[in-house]
């Protein structure tokens, strides 16, 4: 029951690790701890999906995208 629970939040929310997953099943009602909802998030297979980082442009690179407004 805790297992399908915890899928479906994770499914719904899928930037939530499972710390935020035990804040949001506490206040559902569930009586648990955070350690038995890691356990469980491990043992799903969940994790949290990684943001890709920003690809910064180049100063070189952004002087010649400049375009000079005509007047």
């Amino acid at each position: 029951m805790l297992r399908k629970r915890i899928r479906e939040l994770a499914a719904a929310r899928v930037r939530y690790g499972y710390f935020r997953l035990y804040i949001l099943l506490r206040r559902e009602g569930w009586r648990i701890n955070h350690k038995r909802v890691y356990r469980l998030y491990r043992l799903e297979g969940l994790r949290m999906r990684l943001k890709r980082p920003r690809r910064h442009v180049m100063a070189t690179h952004r002087q010649n995208l400049v375009i000079p407004l005509k007047n």
